[in-house]
C-alpha cells in the first residue's frame, strides 16, 4: 500500500493545509505531558521523495538544521526581504528541496492504557510529515503554530514506539511565509507527548470583562464519538466556585438534553471587587476548569490564568477598560542568534522584561503567532498584544490574495491563532497577517473572526492602505506603515478619521537610525486620534558565525559574545555571508537590540519618551510633576534630584514624589537653591522602582527628565601670550595631535543614508574625496588666518581658520561657506587626531549614550566620563556612530591626567572614536576593523538627522544641513 502522505504531495498541493492533525483548542496540556525534545537521529535528503538511506546523524529537538552542525548538512540560513528563494511561482516549489527526516523512539507509558494518546509538533518549518511505527499519521502546515495527531490506535502503552518526522522545507505554504526574516528548516519548537480520558475537554473558551463578569464555555468531546449521560463541567477561580449559566441552559430541559448532546457547556460568575487587567496593571486570577463523569469523578481538567479587561473601539479610540491607552510598541520575532527560530521560556523573559524596562507596552508578533510561552509571560509581565497570523506573500502579493486555492490556508492560519490564544488578557487586537495585499481571502479570514471572537478587533495593513476611514475594508483600526508623520497629524484633524491610527510600523531600527522619534510623540501625544505604534523591530537578527568556516556556531557559542560585540574569531552574520548570491544584506539588522540583547542607544531615546513621571516646566512656585500613566499613580516609584552645573559639579538629594492620580499634575518646590556661580544648570529627576518587581529589582531606573534652570553664561577668552604654529600646508602642528584640524563633510553613511539615497548624493558630490587645497595664509593681529577650498566635482568649500593664542592654549575660529547645490550634507565641522595614549573622555553635554540632533531625547545634559573604547557603538554593519549631541566642553586625558581639553562656543555635535570614517566606509564587519591608536575627533557645527529611511520616512528638513555659511569656534588646551 503507498503511502498516504506521499501520495497526497502536499509540498505541492494548496488545498491540503492538512491531513490527520486535531483541531487547535486552548486547552493546557502541559501537565502530565512527556517530552520528546532532546536528540533525535536525523537525516537530510536532496527532496522530500529521495530515498532514505546512508548513515543517520544526530540534530537537536527543538532546532532548525540550519544552524546545527550536522555531519552532511550543508543547508545553511538564506536571508531574502521580499523575494522567494527559488523561482517557482504559486503554488510551485523547487524540485530541489532540503527535506529532514527526524526520527527516535518514544516509550509510550503502561499507565496511559485505555487513554487517548497525542503527540503535539510545536512547530515545523514548512510541510510536517508525522510517520509512528511506519504508519502515516498526518499532514500539517503553518510553520508556527503546534499541530496535533492522535496516535491512540497506532502506539501500544507499555511499548516502544518509533516516531518518525519529516519536514519538508520548500512547499506551496512557503509563498505565503515571506516574512522579512532568515529561512530555515527544521522544527522550532518542543514535541511533547500526552494522553488524556477518552471523555475530555476539546476547548475552553474564557471571557472576563472589568466589571467582573466572567463566562467559561466548555467544549467537550469523547473517543467512542456519543457522550456518555450526566457528565458536567465546574470551576473555580481562586476558591470561588463558578456556578452554570441558567440563561444558556435555559428552563427547557429537552434543549440542556441537546446542549449536553453537543458537548456545550457554560459555567458564569460575578467577581467582587474585582482587580482589572491592564499592561501597567497585570492582575490574573487562577482558574480551573474540570470535566466530571456521572459519578462526580474527574475525567479531564484545564488550568488558566485570568484578566478581567475590556477592549472596545468608541469612535476613533481604541479603549482598554474604558480608557484611552498610548500603545508604545515593538515587533518582535521568534529570534536567538545561536538557534535560529527556537527561543527558551529564559529568553522570552529577559525579552519581555528588557522591553518593560524601557517603556514599551505592546508587541505585535511579527509576522506569526510567536511561541505560546510568549503569551503567558505578556499576560503576567504587562503587554497589550497584536496578535498577527502566519500570512505573508510579500513576492507574490497580488495574485494570492484573490486566488481560491489559498482561501483555505488563509482562514486555517487566522482561526488557529484565535483558538489558541483567545484566552489571553495581553491580546487585544487580531491581525490578519502582513504584506499581503488585499483580497477576497481576507475577507474570509476576518469573517471567520467576527462571528467567533466579538470581544477584539482586527485590523490588517494591507487593507487599511485601501483607506484609512473606508468602512467597507476588513480592519478596524488605520494601521499604516511608515506612513509620514505629517500625513497622519493632517488625517487626524480632516473630521474624516473614523478608526484609531496605531501605526503597525512607524519607526525602523536598522543601523544608526530611529531618528525623529520625539517628534513622532509629541505629535501623537497632541492629536487626539493618533494613539501610537510599533517599531520594526526588537532584535538585530545577526548569526554568531565562526570566522575561519563561515558556519554557524549554533548551541555551543554561549560566551562568544559581549555587549553587543562578537569575541575575536567570530561576528555577526547577515545576508550574504554564508555563500549565498542572492540575498539582501544587513537589511535583516535592524532591531533596538543587538544579536546578544544588549540595547542600542535608541532604547533610552524610548525611555524617556515612555516616561511615567515628566517635568512640565518650571515657574515662581517650583516644578509642575506629571503622571503619565493611565492607570497607576507614582506609589511604586521613587525618586532622586541631581543638579549638574557646567562649570562646577553634580549634587544630589533625595525627591518626594507628590501622590498623582493617571493623568494629573502637581507643583513641587526646587530642591535646591541654585548656586550663584556654576554657569549652565539642569535639573534631573531620576525615577526608580521603589520595591522589587516581576520585571526589575528595586532601584531601577525608570526614566530621568530634566529641565534646564540656568541658560549658558558666555565665557570670553583671554588673550595669550603663546605662538602659534602652521606648517607649510597651512595646517596647525600641536603637540597632541598626530591629524591637524581640517574640514569635514562627509560621515561613514549609515543603513538611512546608503538605502535612502543620501549617501549617493554625497559620493556625486566627491564629499568622501574632496581636494584640499590652500589660498592663503595671513597673520591677524596675535592669531594667524588660514583659508583653503575643498574641491570635489561639482562644487568648491570656501573654509577660514583663524588660530588665536589664549591663555592655556589656541582658540580655534571656523567659517565654511557650502555652495547651494550641497543642500544636504552629512556635517559641517572639524576632524582632528590625537596622539596615542588619550584614552578617556570626560564632557558636560548629553550623555552618556550616543545621541544626535534627532535622536537626543534620551540622553540627559551632565557630566559623563567614559573610556573612548566604550563609546563607539558596534552596529552590525559599521557606520556612522558613537556621537554626542548638546556638548558643551570636554578633556581627553591619559592615565596620568594628562592630555587635552576642548570647548565649544555652544552645544555641539561631537564624536571620539578610533576610527576614520573612511576605516568604517571600507569595511563589511567588525572583526575587519583596526583601531587607531589615537583618537579620531569631530566637533560638528551642523550635523545631518539619522532619520529611518532604509525603511520609512527620512529626517525632517529641520534636521538636514543647508548651503551657505557656518561658522562656529572652539578653544584648545593642553590638561
Amino acid at each position: 500500500m503507498s503511502d498516504p502522505l506521499l501520495t497526497l504531495r502536499p509540498w505541492e498541493a494548496p488545498e491540503v493545509t492538512s491531513w490527520g492533525r486535531l483541531p487547535m483548542n486552548a486547552v493546557d496540556r502541559r501537565s502530565g505531558a512527556h517530552s520528546l525534545d532532546g536528540d533525535w537521529r536525523f537525516r537530510l535528503l536532496s527532496a522530500p521523495d529521495a530515498p532514505v538511506g546512508g548513515p543517520w546523524s544526530t540534530a537537536a529537538v527543538p532546532g532548525v538544521w540550519t544552524m546545527q552542525t550536522v555531519e552532511g548538512v550543508d543547508d545553511l540560513p538564506l536571508y531574502l526581504n521580499i523575494r522567494m528563494p527559488f523561482a517557482e511561482v504559486p503554488p510551485l516549489s523547487p524540485a530541489a528541496n532540503p527535506t529532514g527526516v527526524y526520527e527516535r523512539e518514544a516509550d509510550i507509558p503502561a499507565e496511559w492504557a485505555g487513554r487517548r494518546i497525542v503527540l503535539q509538533v510545536g512547530a515545523a518549518e514548512s510541510v510536517l510529515l508525522v510517520h509512528v511505527d511506519g504508519r502515516p499519521v498526518g499532514i500539517s502546515k503553518d510553520s508556527h503554530l503546534a499541530a496535533e495527531f492522535d496516535l491512540t490506535d497506532v502506539v501500544r502503552p507499555g511499548r516502544r514506539s518509533v516516531v518518525r518526522l519529516t519536514v519538508v522545507k520548500w512547499s506551496d505554504a512557503s509563498h505565503i511565509e515571506d516574512q522579512d526574516q532568515w529561512w530555515h528548516g527544521g522544527i522550532t519548537r518542543s514535541v511533547l507527548l500526552y494522553a488524556t480520558d477518552p471523555l475530555r475537554l476539546a476547548d475552553v473558551t474564557v471571557r472576563a470583562s472589568r466589571d467582573g463578569e466572567l463566562r467559561v464555555d466548555c467544549l467537550v468531546r469523547d473517543s467512542g464519538g456519543a457522550l456518555p449521560e450526566g457528565w458536567y463541567v465546574a470551576a473555580d477561580l481562586d476558591g470561588l466556585e463558578l456556578t452554570r449559566d441558567t440563561e444558556f441552559d435555559r428552563a427547557n430541559a429537552e434543549e440542556e438534553r441537546v446542549s449536553a448532546f453537543l458537548g456545550e457547556a457554560r459555567l458564569r460568575a460575578r467577581v467582587p471587587g474585582v482587580r482589572a487587567w491592564t499592561a501597567e496593571t497585570p492582575e490574573l486570577y487562577g482558574l480551573t476548569v474540570r470535566l466530571h463523569r456521572a459519578d462526580g469523578t474527574v475525567a479531564d481538567s484545564s488550568r488558566h490564568r485570568v484578566g478581567f479587561r475590556d477592549v472596545e473601539i468608541v469612535g476613533r479610540d481604541l479603549l482598554v477598560n474604558g480608557e484611552r491607552v498610548f500603545i508604545r510598541g515593538v515587533n518582535r520575532h521568534d529570534f536567538h542568534p545561536l538557534t535560529g527560530r527556537t527561543v527558551s521560556y529564559e529568553d522570552m523573559r529577559a525579552d519581555l522584561v528588557l522591553l518593560k524596562r524601557f517603556g514599551f507596552n505592546a508587541i505585535r508578533t511579527a509576522h506569526y503567532p510567536n511561541d505560546p510561552g510568549l503569551y503567558d509571560l505578556a499576560d503576567e509581565l504587562g503587554f497589550y498584544v497584536v496578535d498577527e497570523a502566519d500570512i505573508e506573500s510579500h513576492d507574490h502579493a497580488h495574485e494570492i490574495a484573490d486566488d481560491p486555492r489559498y482561501l483555505g490556508a488563509f482562514v486555517d492560519r487566522v482561526s488557529r491563532m484565535v483558538l489558541r490564544d483567545k484566552n489571553h488578557p495581553s491580546v487585544i487586537i487580531w491581525s490578519l497577517g502582513n504584506e499581503s495585499d488585499y483580497g477576497a481571502n481576507h475577507d474570509a479570514a476576518a469573517g471567520w473572526v467576527r462571528r467567533h471572537d466579538l470581544t477584539r478587533p482586527v485590523q490588517y495593513e494591507g487593507a487599511a492602505k485601501r483607506g484609512w476611514a473606508d468602512p467597507r475594508v476588513a480592519s478596524d483600526i488605520a494601521c499604516p506603515m511608515y506612513a509620514p508623520l505629517e500625513d497622519c497629524v493632517a488625517h487626524a484633524l480632516s473630521g474624516q478619521q473614523t478608526k484609531p491610527l496605531i501605526q503597525c510600523e512607524y519607526s525602523h531600527a536598522m543601523g544608526n537610525s530611529n531618528g525623529t522619534l520625539a517628534d513622532h510623540w509629541a505629535a501623537i501625544e497632541a492629536t487626539p486620534g493618533l494613539q501610537g505604534g510599533f517599531i520594526w523591530e526588537f532584535w538585530d537578527h545577526g548569526i554568531l558565525q565562526r570566522v575561519n568556516d563561515g558556519r554557524p556556531v549554533g548551541r555551543g557559542g554561549a560566551g562568544h559574545y559581549d555587549n553587543g560585540v562578537a569575541a575575536p574569531g567570530y561576528r555577526w552574520a547577515y545576508g550574504g555571508d554564508f555563500g549565498e548570491k542572492d540575498h539582501d544584506g544587513a537589511f535583516i539588522a535592524d532591531g533596538v537590540v543587538f544579536p546578544d540583547r544588549t540595547p542600542k542607544p535608541v532604547m533610552y531615546e524610548h525611555r524617556e519618551l515612555a516616561a511615567p513621571v515628566r517635568i512640565q516646566g518650571v515657574g515662581p512656585e517650583g516644578l509642575t510633576l506629571s503622571n503619565h500613566q493611565h492607570f497607576l499613580g507614582l506609589e511604586w516609584l521613587t525618586g532622586e534630584w541631581e543638579l549638574s552645573l557646567a562649570h562646577g559639579g553634580t549634587l544630589t538629594a533625595p525627591a518626594e514624589l507628590p501622590e498623582l492620580a493617571p493623568g494629573a499634575t502637581a507643583v513641587v518646590p526646587l530642591p535646591f537653591a541654585l548656586p550663584e556661580d556654576g554657569g549652565e544648570a539642569w535639573l534631573t529627576l531620576r525615577v526608580r522602582t521603589a520595591r522589587e518587581l516581576p520585571w526589575a529589582p528595586a532601584d531601577t531606573e525608570v526614566c530621568a527628565p530634566q529641565v534646564r534652570l540656568r541658560a549658558p553664561v558666555p565665557v570670553e577668552d583671554r588673550t595669550g601670550s603663546g605662538r602659534v604654529e602652521i606648517d607649510a600646508d597651512g595646517l596647525l602642528v600641536h603637540p597632541l595631535l598626530s591629524a591637524a584640524p581640517a574640514l569635514s563633510l562627509w560621515r561613514a553613511p549609515t543603513d538611512n543614508d546608503e538605502l535612502g539615497g543620501a549617501a549617493g548624493r554625497w559620493r556625486a558630490w566627491g564629499l568622501d574625496t574632496l581636494v584640499r587645497r590652500l589660498v592663503g595664509v595671513r597673520q591677524e593681529g596675535d592669531g594667524v588666518s588660514v583659508l583653503a577650498e575643498y574641491a570635489g566635482p561639482t562644487g568648491v568649500v570656501r573654509h577660514r581658520q583663524v588660530f588665536t593664542p589664549v591663555e592655556g592654549g589656541i582658540r580655534v575660529d571656523e567659517e565654511a561657506e557650502l555652495p547651494e547645490e550641497f543642500d544636504d550634507v552629512a556635517r559641517v565641522g572639524t576632524v582632528f587626531e590625537t596622539v596615542a595614549g588619550l584614552d578617556r573622555l570626560e564632557w558636560f553635554g548629553q550623555g552618556p549614550w550616543e545621541s544626535y540632533p534627532d535622536r537626543s531625547g534620551g540622553a540627559p545634559v551632565g557630566h559623563h566620563s567614559a573610556g573612548v573604547d566604550e563609546l563607539f557603538t558596534p552596529y552590525l554593519r559599521p557606520q556612522e556612530s558613537g556621537g554626542r549631541h548638546g556638548v558643551r566642553h570636554f578633556t581627553l586625558s591619559a592615565p596620568d591626567a594628562t592630555g587635552l581639553a576642548v570647548a565649544l562656543d555652544e552645544p555641539r555635535q561631537v564624536s571620539v572614536t578610533r576610527h576614520r570614517a573612511e576605516d568604517l566606509t571600507a569595511v563589511a564587519h567588525h572583526d575587519e576593523l583596526v583601531p587607531r591608536a589615537g583618537c579620531v575627533v569631530h566637533l560638528d557645527a551642523a550635523h545631518r538627522g539619522l532619520g529611518t529611511a532604509s525603511c520609512g520616512p527620512d529626517t525632517f528638513p529641520s534636521y538636514l544641513v543647508a548651503p551657505g555659511v557656518h561658522r562656529w569656534s572652539w578653544t584648545l588646551r593642553v590638561l
